[in-house]
Formats: C-alpha cells, structure tokens, sequence
C-alpha cells in the first residue's frame, strides 16, 4: 500500500539530522533567525504585539517559554504566538512567492519555544527551522493555481507545517509526527479576507494562530491523540475539497537533494511583497533624477494581475490603518516620492495624516500585463513610469527586488535593518552582542538562547 502523504514528510522530517545539513543552509538559518528576531524587536510596541502580549499576561500559567525582547516568561503556546505575532507584525519578515505567498519564519517561534520548554540544544532548532522552510515554500508550490487563488490564505499552508516544527522538537516518532499533522490539518482553513479589501490587524495574526495551533496539535499527538492519516489526499481531505491540480512532485521529489531555504527571500522594504520590484524601481528614479512629489503629474506602474488586485483596489487609495497601508502599493508609492525612502516609520499614525501624501497618490495608476504574467513568479516584473508637470518621462524596469536570491541582502544590509529596528531598544554595543550571539548560536541551549534575547 501507498504510503501516506503526512507519512512521507513525517519519516523524512523525524529522520533529518543537523549533520545532514550543508554549511551553507546552516548560516542561511542564522541568516533568516538574525532577520526575524530584528523584526520582533521592531514591533515590540505596536499595538497589536501590546494587546496579544497583554492578554497572555493576563492569563499567567506556567512559564515555559521566553517572550522575545520581553523576557517573561508564559506556556509554550502561548509564548509561539506571541513571537510569531511579533515577527509578522511590521510585513517586514521573509517572503516566498510561487504559486503561494508565505512569511516562512513566522514559524520559526514553534521551533524556540517548544525547543526552550525541553531544555533542546540549538542544533535542533536549527534543524527545525530548516523543515519550516522545506515544507513552507514547498506547499507554495503544491497547489496550482495557488490556494490564494482560490480565495484562501498561505495560513492554510502553514497548519501543515508548525506541527512538523514543533513535534521535531518535541522528538515525536514517525506516527506521532503523522498524527500531528493530520491534528493541525483538520480545522485551520483560513479564507483570503484578512488580505482583501480593507485591512485590519488580523492580516498579520492568522499565520501565528495556524503556528501556536500546530504547536498544540504536536503536545497532543506526544500524549497519544489520534489525527487524521490522509489530511492531504484522503475522502473530503484538503486536495478533495479544495479542488484539482496538485503538483506531488512539487511537494515530495527530491527531499533532502537540496534545501529551500536557499530559494527564500528578505524583505528591504516592510511592505506587501509584490510592491517591493516597484518601490526598487520608484526610488531608483527618484533618487537619480532628484524628483519631488510636487513635480508630479503621473506615475504609472505596470505589473501582474493579482498586483493590480490585491495592491490598487478601492480601499487601498485612502488606506486608514498601517495594515492597509503597508498592502496599498499607490500608498506606498506615494511615501517614496514624498520621502525618497520607505521605513517602518512610513506608516505611523503621523505619516497616514501627512498632506503631501493625499496630494499625490491620486495621480498614481496601476495597469496589468498579460506579458508580465507569464513571467511570474520566476520574475517579478515592474515597469515604472514618472511623467512630470513639464513634461519629462522617466522610466525604469526591474525584474525583482533587493532581497531576492538573485540579489540577496548582503550582511551589511542586515544589520543596518537589525539596527534600525532595534536602536531604540539596544545600544551599539548590544546590538553587536546579539548578532554574534545569533551567528554563533549552535554553541547554546535553546534555553540559553532565548534568554540572550531578552532586552
């Protein structure tokens, strides 16, 4: 008989070792790990993190596991989704973009707290993080078209993945490691609104509640709790009920030849991933050619359908919260030409009130191409055209942004980032303690890590 889906990625996932992994997918690991907690850091005040960190203090119970910057101290579930909320709460973590979206490290949080709670070495979480990649951008690829496609959101994807993360942590064996998955698979379904139209802090939160749910479902198959076997192909399963065309061989072939993690992308800018070629191209010519918003009669952007889709609607002409903003291309456009750059701080309640803003992006316009569809997502095409109010034209195209594997951010790029999320928290001096800590982080205990973290 056929072995199961859920039991393939289970005996590959239980069976991975950190001497299986190549030097190179271990320092991209520290890459990606250096990146996120520099993102957590960033969103320690933000509202959302404020609230979702208030309402497990409120809670108590037994301290398991760190809260990142924080330092207290809250179960392990409870401390994922907190850190996984605090990752993805500014977009400005990783991305990977196929047939689906997906933010790979909001999983990360799953391998560290539980990886903390059993006193694991760093070594397994590294290894950990490494199957949250693997099966993350591997999931992106499975359904085609994507499940964003059909009007469901990559948190979908993600129910299948932390329960990996998390039971490789926990040690579970083969069948326990199936039963998660299939635990986890079973009722995180999450539909496309927090994305669509209007956007509100739950665009940032459903990915950490597929993370923290996978995190239980793991606790629950350790303690002997049966999940469903064939979640992906069975009877009324995800491929059955979310319709036809799957790409197995995108999901299963070639496990361990290579490692995905190396096909990810960082985020320069902490806005939408499709607005990202864009902007690259905005401030190119802006910057070059000294251009001010006042200047401007048009811009025109040509991108792909589902840019035009999720990026120009009604909505987000007149964004009212950071979270429409940061998904509202004509919005942060705008920034760029009002600003010559795009930072956090583009979308303070101080910023979405500045007049210059309103007085330009009416003027901005965004049309789809058939040709840069086809090119998607092996490129991420954008034409950008600047047409002043004395009639010169500018125009600049890119193909994909800073970030990119193919443009990758260089390690002075990361700590600049680190560094400007973090200066009103670290000094100098700790900021550099941090990064050394994280790049040298297969020396500790997982409790010795997190404990590092701590502000």
């Amino acid at each position: 008989m056929e072995k199961s889906i859920a039991r393939q990625i289970a005996e590959f996932a239980v069976g991975l070792r950190y001497e299986d992994l190549p030097e190179e997918v271990v320092h991209e690991v520290k890459r990606y790990l250096y990146d996120s907690i520099g993102c957590a850091y960033g969103a320690t005040h933000t509202k959302d993190v404020t609230i979702m960190h208030g309402l497990y203090q409120d809670m108590g119970g037994k301290e398991e596991a760190t809260v990142i910057g924080f330092g207290d101290k809250m179960p392990v579930v409870n401390a994922t989704m907190v850190n996984a909320l605090m990752i993805r709460a500014l977009d400005f973590n990783d991305i990977y973009w196929k047939e689906d979206p997906s933010h790979p490290s909001d999983i990360i949080p799953a391998a560290l707290a539980v990886g903390e709670r059993v006193n694991a070495s760093m070594k397994e979480v590294i290894t950990a993080i490494v199957l949250a990649y693997e099966f993350e951008q591997r999931l992106c690829e499975f359904a085609v078209p994507g499940v964003r496609e059909r009007k469901w959101h990559h948190a979908t994807l993600t129910q299948f993945v932390s329960p990996i993360v998390a039971g490789k942590m926990l040690r579970l064996n083969v069948d326990q490691m199936v039963h998660a998955i299939g635990i986890n698979g079973c009722h995180n379904h999450t539909i496309g609104c927090p994305t669509a139209g209007k956007l509100t802090m739950m665009k940032n939160t459903v990915d950490p509640m597929a993370v923290q749910s996978g995190v239980f479902a793991a606790l629950m198959a350790e303690k002997g709790y049966s999940g469903t076997e064939a979640v992906f192909e069975g009877k009324e399963g995800f491929m059955d009920a979310f319709g036809p065309e799957w790409d197995l061989e995108k999901l299963l072939g070639g496990l361990g030849e290579k490692f995905k993690i190396l096909e990810c992308s960082m985020k320069a800018f902490p806005t939408e991933a499709l607005t990202h070629t864009h902007l690259s191209a905005t401030l190119k010519l802006v910057t070059e050619h000294d251009i001010s918003h006042d200047q401007i009669e048009e811009v025109r952007l040509t991108t792909i359908a589902r840019a035009c889709d999720i990026l120009f609607d009604q909505h987000k002409y007149r964004p009212d919260s950071r979270e429409t903003a940061d998904h509202s291309l004509p919005y942060c456009v705008a920034v760029c030409l009002v600003d010559h750059k795009i930072t956090t701080q583009s979308f303070s309640d101080e910023k979405l009130k500045d007049p210059r803003i309103w007085d330009v992006i009416d003027r901005i316009k965004g049309e789809a191409s058939e040709e840069f569809e086809k090119m998607f997502p092996a490129k991420q095409p954008s034409r950008v055209v600047i047409t002043t109010k004395d009639g010169q034209r500018f125009e600049e195209y890119l193909e994909y942004p800073k970030g990119d594997p193919r443009e990758p951010m260089t390690m002075e790029d990361l700590e600049n980032k680190f560094n400007a999320l973090s200066d009103k928290l670290l000094s100098s001096d700790a900021q550099t303690a941090k990064r050394d800590i994280i790049f040298d982080c297969e020396k500790y205990s997982a409790r010795d890590f997190m404990k590092s973290l701590i502000l």
